[in-house]
């Protein structure tokens, strides 16, 4: 049997791949960062062709660093950000247009549109989700209109997917698939059924038969070609999902949360939907073929680590993220200054297209080292809103939250966001628990791994941080971040 498994990361602002061994250890890894587009105020883009060529380019990269080729792969897995979307030519593979990122809140006046009088809850009995600007349904409408595709569209000429659909159709010379995860993430799929709905594709103006075929997330999906010809393609799943599976929430009740560009908690609740009553997303945790689903309540924060790289690219506060750790730590708090990044509007729990980003508490007093405090702790408070949503919703009181993700390394804001919370918060030994997660998902689907109870048994704690904040400091400071929430509202 071949060594190693493989995963395809591909990321919101980059896209890497990841060797492992069968102890869940990094073997190798290569990165590669793409160009963010930005035409209009609210936009972004990115160039799928790009994407594809930085896919092709890293695994080429982390092989040759390894010293492997791709016959010494069992299986491959890719985990990708979700929502993003793109639309192309079936004939030529060539896409009609950039791919509309998860960020992007064009669709806004769609969204109402379609809500009606019904509002944004319209689809989510089927979906599990409201209609927002975050979901790839109402992008891809938006690119047929805007670019004149509904003829073409109709014809069966072209093909619409998430990045995961994209890489893939590519990776094995034009498969088209999404799996159940990312399916659930575009207002299309019945969340109880696991298909598409031809309601709700009727209703948003998307032709069925440019959906891809919905595959489990762990299961033999196709056969790769090009760089890695010959590898099983065994495994696909949104970053988040993958995530969960890395961190082995496997039972009911377990949580994660991934800070990445942005934040996302998801806590297993078993294999039935619980439908959110506090403004979190009921989505598909995972499901292996032959196996169980898991389903998943979700809580997603647009901007967490993106605001580090706005105080470095926007502002010029920082020449590098690692730096804002020592730039937060030159002030003993944060002077009263609170910063809530809705860049683009608000996600969880408060579902606020409207809000605008705003710094609150300002005076002379205030300085940048404030401003940078200020920054790192909207992801904690962040993060306590959509607990606090997740508790209410679900009725099971975390005892620790499992975190990953590259704003881990900031210890100062893992100390604060266990202060907010109340709970320890613990850091995995392979932090990157998305790659890792599309790792075991495609190495449990060709028996490199034998079952769930092998994968939960390589997960180790790395380190703990523990709630060590007076409990009404903190809850001070979470009513002031509630105050400068309220500020955002409105705006546009």
């Amino acid at each position: 049997m071949s060594r190693y498994v493989g995963a395809l990361d591909q990321g919101t602002t980059s896209t890497r791949f990841m060797i492992f061994d069968r102890t869940g250890s990094v073997v190798a890894i290569d990165q590669s960062e793409h160009r963010q587009s930005f035409p209009e105020p609210g936009w972004v883009e990115h160039d799928p062709v790009e994407i594809w060529s930085k896919t092709q380019a890293v695994i080429e990269g982390a092989l040759t660093k390894a010293g492997l080729v791709a016959s010494d792969l069992a299986a491959v897995g890719i985990t990708n950000q979700r929502e993003t979307t793109v639309i192309w030519d079936r004939a030529t593979g060539e896409p009609v247009a950039d791919a509309i990122v998860w960020q992007d809140t064009r669709t806004a006046d769609l969204c109402v549109d379609l809500a009606g009088d019904e509002g944004p809850d319209r689809f989510r009995s089927r979906t599990g989700l409201p209609l927002a600007t975050y979901f790839a349904g109402p992008k891809a409408r938006w690119l047929l209109d805007e670019h004149d595709l509904h003829e073409r569209a109709a014809r069966g000429e072209l093909a619409f997917g998430t990045i995961d659909t994209w890489i893939a159709w590519n990776l094995t010379g034009g498969v088209h698939v999404t799996d159940v995860t990312n399916a659930s993430r575009t207002m299309l799929m019945d969340l109880v059924t696991l298909a598409w709905d031809s309601d709700l594709t009727m209703e948003l103006g998307i032709p069925g038969h440019m959906l891809p075929q919905i595959v489990p997330s762990s299961g033999h999906i196709a056969t790769c070609t090009g760089v890695l010809q010959g590898v099983p393609l065994t495994a696909i799943l949104g970053d988040q999902h993958a995530a969960l599976f890395g961190q082995a929430c496997f039972a009911p009740g377990e949580a994660k949360n991934t800070y990445g560009t942005g934040n996302f908690m998801l806590m297993n609740t078993g294999s039935s939907p619980l439908v959110s009553e506090s403004g979190l997303l009921s989505t598909v945790g995972y499901q292996i073929e032959g196996g169980e689903t898991a389903y998943a309540l979700e809580g997603s924060i647009a901007v967490t680590g993106s605001l580090v790289q706005w105080l470095r690219d926007n502002l010029g506060l920082i020449s590098d993220a690692s730096e804002v750790e020592e730039l937060a730590a030159s002030v003993a708090d944060n002077g009263d200054v609170y910063f809530v990044p809705a860049f683009s509007g608000l996600f969880a729990p408060h579902w606020r297209p409207d809000a605008r980003g705003v710094v609150t508490g300002l005076t002379r007093f205030a300085n940048k080292g404030h401003l940078a405090r200020a920054a790192l702790e909207s992801t904690a408070f962040q993060t306590k809103d959509v607990l606090n949503a997740m508790t209410e919703d679900s009725g099971v009181e975390l005892s620790e939250l499992r975190v990953d993700g590259g704003m881990t390394n900031n210890a100062l804001l893992m100390q604060f966001q266990a202060d907010i919370l109340g709970v320890d918060v613990v850091l995995p030994r392979v932090a990157e628990t998305t790659a890792l997660g599309a790792a075991y998902a495609a190495g449990l689907a060709v028996g490199y791994w034998s079952d769930l109870n092998q994968i939960r048994d390589l997960w180790e704690e790395e380190h703990r941080w523990s709630p060590s904040m007076d409990v009404a400091d903190a809850e001070r400071l979470h009513a002031r971040w509630l105050q400068a929430v309220e500020r955002s509202f409105d705006w546009v």
